[in-house]
């Protein structure tokens, strides 16, 4: 009879899944909802890399491309909440998606995710073609007044960050542009950078190559303090009081995470945090360290979503 009793027993064990504080007991998964090449993608690798002798296991990133993201973010949503796999989160998916009209998530951002941790701010920048007449904001501002609709900027497609940086742009600035979007950032830079569209507002990361090469030139910055890469770059907010376009990054497990697995990675996200290698390489192209707990992170999505709520509301933006 003992004997059964402790074979019994043994098999409830093995059938129970695995406890929070088993955590991590396997591989992990940092989800990226792009292509390899971009500053999603960069980040996650980054990430991955100082995190793994933190956490003691493989930390792999696997890139699942394609709705803007949220082909990524649904299947993280519905992974089991063991910390297992988690998502290196967009300010899109949390601020604009579940408020774009004709944007149909199949998962609810606040329900299916749990918020772990700010990462990284980018800023945006505003690039033009290295021979484009437009040298400075305050000449843009006033060339867009002498011809309403005739300067054309470029997107990476309807409803982005891209998209909405400049209608908040133009809403501030009292003026008129043409938006041109187009499926994806690459062919929008190959067509600023050719002159075929005006300009570009994005972030900084991704227009470094092209800058650097000279294929881009970069006129103002999204930030009110100074570039630490382009210390002389005007900000923006200089021509246009107030104009701040932050884009940031976090990161974020299904929804219903147990809370010993949620501070075991609130944790181990700080120390990343801590590395000056870390740091220097987020300074490097074109980052600043945004590390913030979960209460801190769910109050900064409520502040941009009505941010950004605005803008899509008074510039009549959709999805479709």
């Amino acid at each position: 009879m003992r004997r059964l009793i402790i074979a019994a027993a043994l098999a409830l064990l093995v059938a129970l899944p695995a406890r929070a504080q088993d955590f991590p007991s396997k591989d992990i998964r940092f989800v990226c909802g792009f292509a390899p090449g971009g500053t999603c993608d960069l980040l996650s690798r980054f990430m991955a890399e100082h995190l793994a002798p933190i956490l003691g296991k493989r930390v792999v990133v696997e890139n699942r491309t394609g709705a803007s993201g949220n082909i990524a973010a649904d299947m993280v949503a519905k992974s089991p909440p063991d910390g297992h796999t988690v998502l290196l989160a967009t300010m899109a998916l949390y601020t604009v998606m579940p408020q774009m009209p004709g944007m149909n998530l199949p998962f609810d951002v606040d329900r299916d995710l749990t918020p772990i941790s700010n990462l990284a701010n980018i800023t945006n920048v505003l690039v033009v073609s290295p021979q484009s007449p437009i040298r400075a904001v305050p000449q843009l501002i006033e060339m867009a007044r002498a011809r309403p609709g005739g300067l054309t900027y470029a997107s990476a497609g309807n409803g982005g960050s891209q998209h909405l940086a400049a209608e908040m742009f133009k809403r501030m600035a009292g003026i008129d542009l043409l938006h041109v979007p187009y499926r994806g950032g690459a062919p929008a830079i190959v067509d600023i950078t050719a002159g075929r569209t005006d300009m570009m507002f994005g972030n900084l990361p991704e227009f470094l190559g092209q800058i650097r090469g000279g294929g881009l030139r970069v006129i103002a910055y999204g930030a009110p303090e100074p570039s630490p890469l382009f210390p002389d770059l005007p900000p923006i907010s200089a021509t246009v009081p107030g104009f701040v376009v932050p884009n940031w990054f976090g990161v974020a497990g299904p929804g219903n995470m147990p809370h010993s697995v949620l501070s075991r990675w609130v944790a181990a996200v700080t120390r990343v945090n801590e590395d000056p290698v870390f740091q220097q390489r987020l300074r490097e192209n074109g980052m600043t360290s945004l590390i913030q707990g979960p209460d801190a992170f769910r109050a900064d999505i409520a502040r941009e979503r009505g941010r950004w709520g605005e803008v899509i509301r008074g510039a009549d933006i959709r999805a479709d």
